[in-house]
């Protein structure tokens, strides 16, 4: 088995633009049958499943696929399928640098709630109501891709706005506005400042001098929020990378222990096994054997 692959837009993408893909599913998943093994993207990804069953697993967690569900995935996850029968919807690939020039604030997709660290909020199974809604919004972005009329790609990103907004209104956590807003922006923060610095900066008390707030108030913000603290986001946040690090067999314990910042490799191995009940290796071996007999 090889290392865990990144793909780019640019090496999968048929519409003519390096920011992002548009297809429909089938003719995708046809395309591109080394993605059902466990991989990650560099940019967002979106799917919709109209017809279909099997699995996928975003970062380790499995969900059943279903028809009209849709799931949201962010830049460096893991994820993979294993699909039964035939499986069709509509996919979205776009890069971080998508909205920047069309948006006054470029990171406005990071407001709504699937977009971000929780698997669980990223995986959403569509209410009847809104089926035929949600499918003909991706209808019309794959005519526009399909097309390229005028203005195409804003159009594009009008549309993606307009569907962002539709299911960020039935997760009842897109944008808001007073106290919980504000810390729900604050607690986005934290985990972006995690995300950037985890292998260097251990501390809640660090991360909340780099949001000017106390240590206090960020630990009340994540237990509100989170219902866990700031130090187990944190260290959430280490593991979460060091199972992605262990999809690759190309890397060794050792290299990942370094590669995380550990001091030796019977350090990074009792944490981890602390925190996930088995050894690095144990859980190296479960995936791969997983993958093996899909």
């Amino acid at each position: 088995m090889q290392s865990t692959p990144v793909f780019d837009i640019c090496t999968l993408s048929d519409f003519k633009e390096n920011d992002i893909l548009i297809s429909r599913f089938a003719p995708y998943l046809a395309q591109h049958k080394n993605l059902s093994a466990a991989h990650r993207h560099s940019f967002y990804h979106l799917v919709l499943f109209t017809t279909g069953a099997g699995t996928h697993s975003i970062d380790f967690e499995r969900f059943f696929v279903k028809p009209y569900q849709i799931y949201f995935m962010v830049p460096g996850q893991v994820h993979s399928w294993d699909f039964e029968g035939f499986t069709d919807g509509y996919i979205i690939n776009f890069s971080a640098a998508f909205f920047q020039s069309f948006l006054l604030n470029p990171s406005y997709p990071e407001t709504f709630s699937f977009f971000g660290e929780n698997v669980k909020a990223a995986v959403i199974d569509l209410p009847d109501h809104l089926h035929q809604k949600v499918a003909e919004l991706f209808e019309k972005i794959v005519n526009e891709a399909v097309h390229e009329e005028d203005s195409a790609p804003d159009m594009i990103r009008i549309l993606m706005l307009q569907l962002f907004i539709t299911i960020g209104r039935i997760t009842k956590k897109g944008i808001g506005r007073g106290p919980s807003s504000y810390n729900q922006t604050l607690l986005r923060n934290f985990q972006k400042l995690i995300g950037e610095h985890y292998t260097r900066i251990k501390l809640p008390k660090d991360y909340a001098e780099l949001l000017y707030i106390t240590p206090n108030h960020l630990n009340a913000v994540c237990k509100d929020l989170l219902g866990i603290s700031a130090g187990e986001v944190i260290r959430n946040r280490m593991m979460l990378e060091a199972k992605r690090l262990l999809t690759n067999p190309q890397l060794n314990i050792n290299e990942i222990a370094f590669m995380l910042n550990f001091s030796d490799n019977s350090y990074f191995t009792k944490f981890f096994k602390k925190f996930e009940g088995k050894t690095p290796e144990d859980f190296r071996r479960g995936i791969l054997n997983h993958h093996k007999h899909e």
